[in-house]
């Protein structure tokens, strides 16, 4: 069993996110990047199956500077190789990322993918029914357990309110996780700086060219901003007058 983690790289939106000049993109040299969270969750599923099914693990991600770290930490992880994909476009949206990853994946043979559900950046959840499509698999997103039988995945998969399925997939198969069944672990830095000297990352090039797909973004700006809060001072009895007085103020209790 051979299966595929695909990992993105995404904005620390801890830190402060500023639109670029031209007004179209985020500036991305003043924001650190991290592994996208969905994707986190991924990568700790595809080593969990690892450990209870003893499954071969690639992670692949997209060239990017700084990609590299990302996947010395899947490989500290417990994934057994590393790939970068280098492309001839600088699209990383859904249906770009989609199109340099199939060829990849079907060239390494791998029997199931995994992608985190949607990324932090975007939130389309796109990549991997796209994936999906152009490599003619199955497809379940939302999922939050999976486990494997012979040449089919069980997985469980998430509805609105909370509501729970659990679904026999044929493989291959790609699934878009939204959580693994426990938080992922944690790499010490030691161990990273170990896996930094001793590994060795693989590269491929993907063969197909980005489509002409998606959405463009003619227009980003920040949300306007407000005139800010009141504050109330005063003592406790003062401060609830005050606020009974703004409601009333604003037709919002009666007289």
């Amino acid at each position: 069993m051979h299966i595929a983690v695909i990992l993105k790289q995404v904005p620390d939106l801890v830190e402060e996110v500023e639109v670029d000049s031209q007004g179209t993109d985020i500036d991305r040299d003043s924001v650190k990047w991290k592994l996208n969270e969905f994707d986190d969750h991924a990568l700790e599923q595809a080593v969990l199956l690892k450990e209870s099914s003893g499954a071969e693990v690639t992670a692949v991600a997209l060239a990017a500077d700084g990609v590299d770290q990302l996947l010395y930490a899947a490989v500290a992880r417990g994934v057994d190789r590393a790939i970068r994909v280098t492309t001839a476009s600088a699209r990383t949206d859904a249906p770009a990322a989609a199109a340099a990853l199939a060829g990849v994946l079907a060239d390494m043979g791998v029997d199931l993918v995994l992608t985190g559900v949607q990324a932090v950046d975007d939130l389309h959840g796109q990549l991997a029914p796209i994936l999906a499509t152009r490599l003619g698999w199955p497809h379940v997103s939302v999922v939050s357990r999976v486990s494997l039988e012979g040449t089919e995945a069980e997985v469980t998969q998430e509805y609105s309110g909370g509501r729970m399925a659990t679904l026999e997939v044929d493989l291959p198969a790609v699934l878009g996780v939204q959580a693994a069944p426990r938080p992922p672990r944690y790499v010490p830095i030691s161990r990273l700086r170990q896996v930094m000297a001793s590994a060795e990352l693989g590269s491929a090039a993907a063969a197909a060219a980005a489509p002409a797909l998606g959405s463009t973004v003619t227009r980003l700006a920040a949300p306007p901003q407000g005139q800010g809060a009141q504050m109330l001072e005063g003592r406790p009895e003062a401060v609830a007058e005050q606020i009974v007085a703004l409601l009333r103020e604003r037709g919002l209790v009666e007289a």
